[in-house]
Formats: structure tokens, C-alpha cells, sequence
């Protein structure tokens, strides 16, 4: 057992309200510069819909992710000689149109017109190629349209489409946040022909050394989530970097601290690295969240603790793994799943699905209805979150219902149900967590560098002008 320390990171879907805040807060810090005016390191998408870049998830025309060869792994792009004969030229690759072209309004002509007898109109220029332009699509051109064109063209809707009609009393949709997951088996680090992009070894997050890269391209294919982009201008590959500068100083990633809805959580996971090549190859696809869930050990136990030790993972980062809050939602309570785990990329970042308003149909009936009586079909989520084992989001929705039901009943002063998965005291500890806990509980990491924590830290901003907070830099 080779026990690694891993930053993880998980969102509640109930709570988003796709405001884009953390879409905009980091768009400002990590790519508000030329070359990366397309490139939203992490973007919200309604669901359905097509997403960002459009039709990400389809991996027939994409070739992201992994495959199971002959029973062993192998990249969906190819091997190593088909690789290489496609080193000058990846077709399988999404084009800026496939994106969206970025652009600026002409303000000058606001600002500066003579006296007209109409109104002068900013029109739009593109940023790329400073001429004027039609736009006719953005990052999320889709948002909210989830009875539209665009959300019968879900990739996920093709696999159970005859049992969704999307007629209009049967609309559904939800808000889906998407980082870089820092996978703890990237295909874009195995497909990367300079050795550019790395897990890191300390906090497994995933990172392209802007030295080592040679823009070959191979990586933006590889990745099933389309989570790498290209930088025109320096002709570099640019990432998610799950704010490292932030981490190491004890800080949480800028979307999480950004976001309005309170949905993320953050903070550190223990898993055993020996397994991870096991589990990728798990031959039934639907079983790989299990194998996943193996993966990750209880911080709490000694041997697990010892074995941490002897991989020189620090006192303060193994503190931190037994009161993360992502440990409790992942593995305690198993409310959270990995984005679609058929990729064989185990990610780590994970979503509670969404509790959808009840179906018309039952509405009158029940106050709180079974999980499949809600108005998202389970078959839909099952795709997105579970490989299509719809039991898995079964079992998962009961348990958001059940700790909304013993909340609802100690409310109203009445007895408790009975046959419970859990103790009472869980599902109110539970309930506190995803619902109204507070910035220190949803954030747990371990102090940084200077050995203080992110409460220290922001005690101490403004207070040491230009040089890093409490100095050391």
C-alpha cells in the first residue's frame, strides 16, 4: 500500500445557481490575457446541452479518455505509433468553432462619433483577428436553455432518448460547474510527447510546465473533458491549476472561495497509488466507481496513517484528510460521484446530484417522493455520473431524501423513519455539511509553506504591502 496525499474537490449541485461568479473571478486571475481570451479553465453548462466545447462527452469523435484493449489500457487516441504519425497533425481535436471566437465591442465608435441623426452602434470585433464579426456562439450560448435545440442535441440524451420525451410538462435541466479534475490517472500526462504535464507528487494536482511544452497538441484530445486548451500566442498548453499558488499558502482554489451558491467543498483525500492502475482496468465500466471508492483509505486508521508516514506525508496534511469534509460526502456518506467515470481517468473532482422538482404527476400526492419520482430521470444523471448504473444515483438521491425526511420530521416534532441507512446524528450532521455549514467547515486544508492556516492568512492581508503575507517569499 503506497499511500499519496490528493487536494479533492466536490460540488453540490442542489445549491448552484448558475451565477457564473466562479466561472468570472477565475477567468480574471488565470487567463484574462492574449492567446487565452477563448479559455475558461472552469465554466458552468446547463443540462442538457451541448456544453463547452460543444459536444465535449463525445468521445466517438473525440477519442478522449482510456479503452480496455485486450483487458489492459490503452489511450482512445491511439498508440504510440499512431501517436507519432499524428505529432504534425491531430485531427481529433476541437477547433476555435468548436469553442467560441472571443470578442470586443468597437467602443470607439461610441466614444468618439460626431453628432449623427441616429444612434451609433458598438458592433462586435473579434479579438482574435481584430475584425468585425457575427457572433453566434460563447461559452455558455446555452445557458438555461434547456428545452431548446441545444439540449436534444446531449450527448447523453442518445443513449436513453426513448425514454425521455423532453415534452413541456417533462423539461429538466440543471447547472453542471467543470474544472480540470486532476485525475489520478490522466490520459493527458500519458499523452503528452515532451513530458510537459505532471501530477504533482505533494498534492496530486495536474500542471503543464510552460518550459517543457513544445505545443504538440496531443494532450487537448486526450483529455475526455476537454479541460486542456492551447494558447495561440505563445503556441503553449494551459490548464486548470487548481490555484496551487493558493494551495500552498494554505488557501482554497479561487472558485471555491468565489462561489456564491456555497457549493464546493475542498480538502484532502489519502489514496493508496498502488491501486489505481486496478481500478482504471476495472472491466465493467459500471463498477468503476466502486473500485474508486476502494481507492481512497480512512485517514483515521493507523496503518493507513503509518503507511502515510513512511511516503513522508507530512503531520499537518494527515490532520487534515480526518476532518475533510470531502472524505465524510465521498466515502462516509457516498453522496458524491466522479463525472463520468467511464473515461477510466478517476477523477477527483466529484458532484452530489441534483433533487429535481417533483413530476407533475405525483406532485399532488406526497410532500417528498421516492428518488424516481423526481423530474431529472435517473437515467440521465446515471449517464453523467455513473456509467449508467442507475442504482448508484438510486441509492445516492434516497439519501439526500431520507436526511431532508428526518429533518423535516424533527421539525415537526414527529417520530423519525424507520429503516434508516444511517444513524440520526449522521443525517443531522449531514444536513449542517451540504446545508448551512460554514466557510471553515467546507474548507479543510492544511496550513501552507509558512505553517499558517487560510484563517491566519487573511487576518494578515493588507498588512505587509507588497511582499507575500507574513513575509518568507
Amino acid at each position: 500500500m503506497k499511500i499519496k496525499a490528493q487536494i479533492a474537490m466536490v460540488m453540490n449541485l442542489d445549491k448552484c445557481i448558475g451565477c457564473h461568479t466562479c466561472s468570472i473571478t477565475c477567468k480574471n486571475v488565470w487567463t484574462n490575457r492574449a492567446g487565452a481570451e477563448y479559455m475558461y479553465f472552469n465554466n458552468v453548462e446547463t443540462k442538457p446541452g451541448v456544453g463547452y466545447p460543444r459536444d465535449w462527452e463525445n468521445q466517438e469523435k473525440w477519442k478522449g479518455g482510456w479503452q480496455l484493449d485486450g483487458g489492459e489500457l490503452s489511450l482512445k487516441t491511439g498508440s504510440k505509433l499512431e501517436r507519432i504519425l499524428k505529432l504534425f497533425y491531430h485531427p481529433e481535436q476541437p477547433e476555435m468553432k468548436d469553442y467560441y471566437e472571443p470578442w470586443t465591442y468597437d467602443y470607439e465608435t461610441l466614444i468618439n462619433s460626431k453628432r449623427k441623426n441616429h444612434q451609433p452602434v458598438a458592433r462586435p470585433r473579434s479579438l482574435i483577428t481584430q475584425q468585425r464579426m457575427e457572433i453566434k456562439a460563447g461559452p455558455n450560448w446555452d445557458d438555461d436553455l434547456a428545452g431548446g435545440e441545444s439540449a436534444r442535441k446531449d450527448y447523453n440524451l442518445k443513449k436513453v432518448a426513448a425514454d425521455i420525451t423532453l415534452e413541456f410538462q417533462d423539461i429538466f435541466m440543471k447547472y453542471l460547474p467543470r474544472n480540470c479534475n486532476h485525475c489520478l490517472n490522466p490520459a493527458c500526462v500519458a499523452a503528452c510527447p515532451s513530458g510537459a504535464i505532471y501530477k504533482r507528487d505533494e498534492d496530486g494536482v495536474v500542471l503543464v510546465s510552460q518550459d517543457a511544452c513544445r505545443g504538440w497538441r496531443h494532450c487537448i484530445p486526450a483529455c475526455p473533458y476537454k479541460k486542456i486548451y492551447y494558447n495561440w500566442k505563445t503556441n503553449k498548453a494551459e490548464k486548470c491549476t487548481f490555484c496551487y499558488p493558493r494551495l500552498e499558502n494554505g488557501l482554497p482554489t479561487v472558485c471555491t472561495d468565489t462561489c456564491v451558491g456555497r457549493i464546493r467543498y475542498l480538502g484532502v483525500i489519502l489514496y493508496d497509488a498502488d491501486a489505481v492502475f486496478d481500478a482504471a482496468k476495472t472491466s465493467d465500466e459500471k463498477n468503476i466507481y466502486f473500485n474508486l471508492l476502494d481507492i481512497i483509505k480512512n485517514p483515521h486508521s493507523p496503518e493507513v496513517q503509518a503507511a502515510a508516514r513512511a511516503e513522508e506525508i507530512s503531520e499537518a496534511w494527515i490532520k487534515a484528510a480526518e476532518v475533510s469534509p470531502v472524505y465524510q460526502i465521498i466515502k462516509d456518506w457516498k453522496l458524491a460521484l466522479p463525472l463520468h467515470p467511464e473515461y477510466r481517468t478517476l477523477p477527483m473532482v466529484w458532484y452530489i446530484p441534483p433533487l429535481s422538482p417533483i413530476m407533475k404527476a405525483v406532485e399532488d400526492k406526497v410532500y417528498l417522493p421516492k428518488s424516481d419520482a423526481m423530474r431529472i430521470p435517473l437515467k440521465y444523471l446515471a449517464e453523467l455520473f455513473a456509467a449508467g448504473n442507475i442504482e448508484v444515483i438510486t441509492k445516492t438521491l434516497q439519501r439526500l431524501l431520507d436526511m431532508r425526511t428526518v429533518m423535516r420530521k424533527k421539525e415537526i416534532s414527529e417520530p423519525a423513519p424507520q429503516n434508516l441507512e444511517f444513524e440520526i446524528g449522521e443525517y443531522e450532521k449531514m444536513y449542517r455539511l451540504l446545508g448551512i455549514a460554514k466557510y471553515s467547515e467546507r474548507i479543510k486544508l492544511p496550513a501552507g509553506l509558512q505553517g499558517k492556516t487560510h484563517e491566519q492568512l487573511r487576518e494578515l492581508q493588507g498588512s505587509a504591502g507588497y511582499v507575500c503575507p507574513g513575509g518568507f517569499c
